[in-house]
């Protein structure tokens, strides 16, 4: 049976201690301060571009009874720097920072817990919580240090004035990607594991579905470096389909996401059959419908994608493989031909530059004329463009459609 840890942030304590004096922004003298320290916690979102820190809150119960009045964007500062937890050997990374983060907003609730909102946007520099080497090709999880200044007092109800005197950094929550548990097959892959709500307290001995999410050559591991993080944390391939409209669409469905040791398509051949095993130790444990084991991946993992389906032509009930690696270098004719045996949907877009559409989906229609198309002219969501090889995106929002029918849906009606 596979190990399964409940559903918990490993990266609980990302930076130092961040311990700073208060001192009011532009007075030429400090202003009192009442001796409370607190720590705070980082919270993620995860974009279609990553994972960003969105906001830091902290329980100032402790003070006594805030006037809201006298808390806004500019009471506190937030510092950010992020650096590499590995040596570069002077390669370049993307997204090392060291900067002042804007705070957009600033609230507090019924609990005195404050909240400072930080701009958070696509392609927003700053904030991102992996950054990309590119000599390994590959993401990391960066390493956090988070500095929180008071820079005006907060005023109490009793007309008094409030400082908080130091900050102590604590753990990263990211609801989404922490509402995966942690796994690891008796094939030694490691792997995250959404479990529906249905599934938990399942008295009726009901059966769902099983997506297999299987990442890109960025989010593989790195050697030794098996963190079981950056396949939920680089974009939402995994995350859309444990939203609450897929689950309604799919009825509840287990979502599993694996991390390769390297990328898939270094050998794909060793890796398909230890995907499979995992998929059947999966099967045993939990209850799944073996008639809807659905599996989907982008760019290298489009490529595995493939692969499966062509190993596997009768156990996956469909196969979405996304902006794929599909030359003649990865597969004979043969071998696409077999992915006929599995309804297929192709996704793409044509100005792609890392793997172009033409000789790679392209390539997989021609040999699987029935596979459902959706190429699109660029990648472009909520106003924002994407780079062209970053097709997935329409594929965690459900965009992609035949005759009326979206992917998702398609999907979920489909039966082995």
């Amino acid at each position: 049976m596979s190990a399964i840890i409940p559903p918990l942030s490993r990266r609980s304590i990302l930076g130092a201690v961040a311990a700073v004096p208060v001192v009011a922004a532009g007075a030429t003298t400090a202003f009192a301060d009442t001796g409370t320290a607190v720590r705070f916690t980082l919270h993620a979102t995860v974009l279609d571009g990553g994972e960003q820190v969105s906001a830091v809150s902290f329980d100032a119960s402790s003070l006594g009874p805030i006037d809201p009045v006298s808390l806004t964007a500019s009471t506190f500062t937030v510092h950010a720097k992020a650096t590499s937890p590995v040596p570069l050997n002077g390669s370049p990374i993307f997204s090392e920072y060291d900067l002042d983060r804007v705070v957009a907003a600033a609230t507090i609730d019924e609990r005195r817990v404050i909240t400072l909102h930080l701009s958070t946007a696509e392609g927003q520099p700053g904030g991102g919580t992996l950054g990309y080497i590119l000599a390994t090709g590959r993401n990391v999880e960066l390493d956090l240090v988070y500095t929180i200044t008071q820079a005006r007092p907060l005023r109490l109800r009793n007309g008094r004035n409030a400082t908080i005197s130091s900050f102590e950094q604590g753990r990263l929550v990211s609801p989404e990607v922490d509402a995966f548990s942690y796994g690891t097959s008796k094939g030694g892959m490691n792997y995250r594991l959404f479990t529906p709500k249905r599934a938990r307290n399942n008295g009726e001995g009901k059966k769902f579905p099983l997506i297999v999410w299987l990442h890109g050559g960025g989010e593989g591991g790195m050697g030794d470096r098996q963190t079981n993080e950056a396949q939920l944390r680089a974009n939402r391939g995994a995350l859309g389909f444990a939203t609450d409209e897929a689950q309604s669409i799919f009825g509840g469905a287990y979502v599993v996401a694996p991390q390769c040791v390297s990328a898939w398509m270094a050998n794909g051949k060793v890796f398909s059959p230890q995907v499979k095993a995992l998929i059947d130790e999966l099967v045993d444990s939990e209850h799944i419908d073996t008639s809807r084991i659905h599996v989907l991946g982008c760019s290298n993992g489009g490529y595995m994608t493939l692969r499966l389906q062509s190993d596997y032509p009768t156990f996956f009930a469909t196969g979405v493989p996304i902006c794929c690696g599909a030359t003649p270098n990865f597969f004979t004719d043969e071998e696409l031909i077999r992915v006929r045996s599995t309804p297929t949907w192709l996704v793409a877009s044509k100005d792609d530059t890392t793997l172009p559409y033409l000789p790679n989906s392209g390539r997989v229609k021609a040999l699987v004329p029935e596979a459902r198309t959706s190429f699109y002219d660029h990648v472009i969501w909520d106003g924002y463009q994407f780079p062209g090889h970053w097709s997935w995106i329409y594929v965690a929002h459900n965009d992609p459609s035949h005759q009326g029918e979206h992917v998702w849906q398609w999907m979920s009606a489909a039966r082995r």
